[in-house]
C-alpha cells in the first residue's frame, strides 16, 4: 500500500454509502476507498424494504415531476436528479444485469422480486471496484483538517486513528437530535429530526375488528388543518395504514409531531363524491330500491364488512330498509362516509422502514456535488441530509442520486 495514494472514507454501509463507494472507486481507481459500517450487517434497509423485494425507484423520469414527492428536499434535488435521476438508476442496474419492472402504482422492483438481487449487485460491484469494506467498525469522532496540508482524523470505535484526504458521511437518519453529537466538530447545522412515514394509532377505533380490510381510494384529512392526502387505505388492529396515511404522515411530519401525535383524522371513504352528489345518489337509490336493506348491500364498491360497520356506527339497525331510513340517520351516514372522525393517539413505524424528517441543513450543501460549503472535501449523502420522500421508491432514489454525485465528486479531490 503506497502512502502516496490518496485515501477517502465513506461512513455508512447503506444504499447511499455503497453507491458512493462504487462510484468513487470506479471513477478514480488510484484512490484508496474505505467504507466503514458500525454494525456487522451491510445494506440492512435495502434487504427489508418493499417487503423484502426492494423498491429501487419510481417510474417517473421527469425530474420536475419527481421532486413533487419530497416533503423536504425536493427543490434541492432538482439539479441532482437532472445529473443522475431515475433514468440513470434504471440504466445503472440494468447494465449490471439487474432488470427492473414497474408495478401499477409506479413502484419499480427487480424482476426477481428479491432484494437480495440488489444487495448482491452492490456487493459485487464494490468488490470489483476494490472498495475496502470494514464492518463492525464505527467512526466515533471526526477532526477536520485546519489547513490544506492536513487530513481528516477519524477516531474509530476500535480506538485507532484513521487519516483520510476526503470524507463522506451517509449514516442514515437519526431519530433523536443527540444522535448527531458525534458530528459536533464539523460545524454544520442540523434540522431537528422527527419521524416520517408512520401509521396512525387509533386505540378506540370502532373498526378495529376489520383489520386487513382495504379501500382502494380514500382521502384522509387532519381536522383543523389543511393537511390531507389520498390513496389506498388499510384498516389495522391498531388503527390505519396504507399509502394515504403514510403520505399524509410524511407531509405533516412536523405538524403531527408538534401535536404530540394526538389529533383527529377525518376519513372520506368515497372521495369521488361531493356531498351534493351523494345526497342525490341516495335519493335515486331509495326510489329505485325502497325495500332493500341498507346494511345488507354495500355501495360505492366499499368492502361489505366496512359498509355494514359504517352503517352500524350511525345507529341504523340491520333490518332497516331504504324506504324507512330516517333523514337524520341518512345525514349521519353521509357525514360518516365523507368526514368520518377518528381520534389518533400515537403512531407506529411502518414495517421495518424508518424514515426521518430532519438532518444536515441543505443550505450548507452543494446540490451538484453534495460537498459541504463549510469544510472542503467533506460530503454528505442519503438520509443524513434533510431530505425525505413519500413511500414508493423515492427515498431510495434520493440515496442513489446523492450517493452517486458525492462519490463522483469525492473521486476528484
Amino acid at each position: 500500500m503506497s502512502d502516496k495514494k490518496k485515501k477517502v472514507a465513506i461512513v455508512g454501509g447503506g444504499a447511499a454509502g455503497f453507491f458512493a463507494a462504487i462510484s468513487c472507486a470506479q471513477i478514480n481507481p488510484e484512490l484508496e476507498v474505505y467504507l466503514f459500517e458500525k454494525t456487522p450487517k451491510l445494506l440492512s434497509k435495502v434487504r427489508v424494504s418493499g417487503g423484502g423485494r426492494c423498491n429501487v425507484t419510481h417510474h417517473c423520469f421527469n425530474p420536475n415531476q419527481f421532486i413533487q414527492f419530497y416533503p423536504r428536499g425536493g427543490k434541492f434535488l432538482k439539479i441532482a436528479f437532472k445529473l443522475f435521476g431515475a433514468t440513470e438508476t434504471v440504466k445503472w442496474f440494468e447494465k449490471r444485469g439487474v432488470k427492473l419492472k414497474t408495478e401499477v402504482d409506479g413502484r419499480m422492483f427487480p424482476v426477481t422480486d428479491d432484494s437480495q438481487t440488489i444487495v448482491n449487485c452492490l456487493l459485487a460491484e464494490a468488490k470489483k471496484a476494490g472498495v475496502n469494506i470494514k464492518t463492525s467498525v464505527g467512526v466515533d469522532t471526526i477532526v477536520p483538517p485546519e489547513n490544506a496540508r492536513e487530513k481528516f482524523r477519524l477516531g474509530l470505535s476500535a480506538g485507532a486513528i484513521f487519516e483520510v484526504d476526503g470524507l463522506l458521511i451517509c449514516t442514515g437518519g437519526y431519530p433523536k437530535a443527540e444522535s448527531y453529537a458525534w458530528l459536533q466538530n464539523i460545524s454544520h447545522s442540523v434540522v431537528p429530526p422527527v419521524p416520517s412515514l408512520f401509521t396512525f394509532n387509533v386505540p378506540d377505533s370502532p373498526l378495529k375488528e376489520l383489520q386487513g380490510v382495504a379501500v382502494k381510494h380514500a382521502r384522509v384529512k387532519i381536522a383543523g388543518q389543511s393537511l390531507e392526502n389520498e390513496g389506498p387505505l388499510l384498516i389495522t388492529h391498531w388503527g390505519y395504514s396504507g399509502p394515504a396515511i403514510l403520505k399524509l404522515s410524511a407531509w405533516g411530519a412536523r405538524d403531527l409531531h408538534a401535536a404530540g401525535y394526538n389529533f383527529t383524522s377525518l376519513i372520506n371513504w368515497i372521495p369521488d363524491f361531493s356531498e351534493e352528489q351523494l345526497r342525490s345518489y341516495f335519493t335515486d337509490y331509495r326510489r329505485q330500491y325502497p325495500k332493500r336493506l341498507v346494511a345488507a348491500h354495500s355501495l360505492f364498491n366499499l368492502p361489505q364488512r366496512l359498509w355494514k360497520a359504517l352503517v352500524a356506527l350511525v345507529d341504523i339497525p340491520d333490518k332497516t330498509i331504504w324506504a324507512e331510513l330516517p333523514a337524520k340517520n341518512q345525514n349521519r351516514l353521509i357525514e360518516q362516509l365523507l368526514r368520518g372522525p377518528f381520534n389518533v393517539k400515537g403512531k407506529t413505524n411502518f414495517k421495518e422502514e424508518f424514515v426521518t424528517c430532519g438532518g444536515i441543513d441543505l443550505k450548507e450543501i452543494n446540490p451538484e456535488t453534495m460537498e459541504s460549503k463549510i469544510i472542503p472535501n467533506l460530503f454528505f449523502a442519503g438520509e443524513i441530509l434533510n431530505i425525505d420522500g413519500v413511500t414508493g421508491g423515492f427515498n431510495f432514489q434520493a440515496a442513489w442520486t446523492t450517493g452517486y454525485l458525492a462519490g463522483k465528486a469525492l473521486a476528484h479531490i
